[in-house]
């Protein structure tokens, strides 16, 4: 059956849609894998920056001012395992204990 050239020309289109929206697709795709790649690399880093020897003070002095309780004793542990992290060399760990036993001062 000879194809009318308005049929080809419409299949020609159609194809060449549904080709940049595999386009647009494949790159969609590619940035969202670079931002799951790059953003534990970035938190990281921010954290680094977080845990250092006077924010550890401030936090433990916060801690002491509290009033017993569990919010205390969870922010007890978590300094803890900050120093424990900053000893080891691991910053991220550090900063993100450190930012727990923060939130734990501000209570409940």
């Amino acid at each position: 059956m000879p194809q009318i050239p308005a049929m080809s020309l419409g299949l020609s289109q159609e194809q060449e849609k549904e080709s940049n929206i595999m386009t647009k697709l494949l790159g969609v795709i590619a940035i969202a894998a670079v931002a799951f790649a790059v953003a534990p690399a970035q938190a990281a880093k921010h954290a680094m920056g977080g845990c250092s020897g006077a924010n550890l003070e401030k936090t433990e002095t916060a801690i002491e001012n509290m009033a017993d309780g569990d919010s205390k004793f969870v922010a007890q542990k978590e300094i803890a395992a900050a120093q424990d992290s900053l000893l080891n060399g691991k910053m991220g760990a550090c900063g993100a204990h450190l930012n727990k036993a923060m939130h734990a001062t501000m209570g409940k």
